[in-house]
Formats: structure tokens, sequence, C-alpha cells
């Protein structure tokens, strides 16, 4: 397995947030973690790359345990992480931006440079001067994936990736995603637009109050609209 997450708990203070959180992602593999807004997808993702201090259970990330390790050795080990809140360095350019990101080659993962990240996302090709702040949130949002691929990892966390776009970004991302997984990149997509989860992913488990509560494939998903409806519907 790329990824697996064992007995995960974690806490802000006396709250208590994650309660053994366990999931596995495999070679190649996109999987949605789906939930509701406060669910605990965003915090998961925290925890995993080492940003939640209180935090308990095991992290295995390649055969490598990595639950002690600080965040900039999890990230030096070939796990990307792509927050919510984007992130980007607004006064830099387009192309200063992903000079940031920029880390050395991997044996097991992709080696992505600034022209196959502009083949992928033609819309930075098009604006390599332009700084961060001046750009849409569409726009920001792929800057910050094509930052966090010139790292070469081989497994990309992504906090709510289609989160306030527009559809025609949407469907960008959509194939932007499947292009990364052809890639060989490892993803884990953290989403409460279960249609863009449907379009992306191979697999897929739900996280409601800190518990996981379903794994399955996408059709094992469809087949339970019971389970989608309880723990998915607004």
């Amino acid at each position: 397995m790329k990824l697996t997450v064992q007995d995960l708990n974690s806490h802000y203070g006396p709250a208590h947030i994650l309660f053994d959180i366990g999931f596995e992602v495999g070679e190649g593999e996109v999987v949605a973690l789906l939930g509701r807004n406060g669910a605990g997808k965003s915090t998961t993702f925290r925890s995993i790359v080492g940003l939640v201090a209180q935090r308990s259970g095991r992290i295995m990330f390649e055969g490598k345990d990595v639950s002690a390790k600080p965040t900039h050795e999890i990230v030096r080990e070939g796990l990307g992480y792509v927050p919510e809140e984007r992130r980007i360095f607004t006064d830099l350019t387009v192309e200063e931006n992903l000079e940031v990101g920029r880390q050395p080659k991997r044996q097991n993962a992709p080696h992505w440079t600034r022209e196959k990240l502009f083949a992928l996302f033609p819309n930075l090709g098009e604006m390599k001067n332009r700084p961060g702040g001046r750009m849409s949130g569409g726009e920001q949002q792929m800057l910050t994936i094509a930052r966090t691929l010139m790292g070469n990892p081989s497994l990309v966390l992504l906090d709510e990736p289609s989160e306030g776009l527009s559809p025609k970004i949407v469907e960008q991302m959509v194939d932007a995603i499947l292009t990364m997984k052809k890639e060989g990149v490892s993803i884990v997509v953290s989403e409460q637009n279960l249609h863009f989860a449907r379009l992306i992913s191979d697999r897929a488990y739900i996280i409601e109050r800190g518990r996981i509560c379903f794994g399955g494939t996408m059709a094992e998903l469809d087949a339970r609209p019971d389970i989608r409806d309880a723990h998915l519907s607004l």
C-alpha cells in the first residue's frame, strides 16, 4: 500500500476531533474522503502530514512509519499536501511560485517540469509572469496543485479541490486529476461534492463526526443510497 492510516486520533486542545481513523490508498489510486463540512476531513489530512500536534496512531507511507516525523521530513519522503486555503505567494509570479516548490527527482514518482505543468494546467501557461494575487480562485487552486507537483510527490492529499470553483474550472480539475493518476501519482481527495468524487475516484471513505462510517468502491457507495443520504445529504 502507498499509504496506510491506522487508529488515528487527533485533538485540538481538550476537543477530541478524530476517533480511530483508518484507511488505505493503493499505488496509482484515487481515493475520496467524503463528508459534510466539519466532519474531520481537513483535520485528517493535517494529522497525516504532522500539522496537528496532539495526535496518535500509525501512519505508514511507502512502507515507512512516518507517524512521529515532522512535516518537512514527511514532505521530503514524497507526500504532497494541497490545503484548502491554497496559500500561494501572492507577490510572486506563477513561475516563481513553482520554483519555490521544486525538489529533486524521485525514483518512485513522476518527474514534473514547468512545461509538463503548463500542459496539465494550460491557464497557468498563459500567465507565467502574473503575480499570484492577481489570479482568480480557480487559477490559484491550479497553481497550488502545480507547486505541490514541483516537489515530485508520489502521493498527494488534495483538500476540497472543487470548493468554490466555476463548473468550467471544475471540469479542468477533473481532467488534471485523472492525468496525474495516469502519470502514476496516488491521490487522496477530500470532498463534499459527490458528483466530482464520482468522476475521479476508484474508492471512497465517508467520515462523519471524526469517525469512518463507510469504505468501498464508488459502485458500492452508489448501491447504498441509505448510507449516501444519511451521511452526505445536506
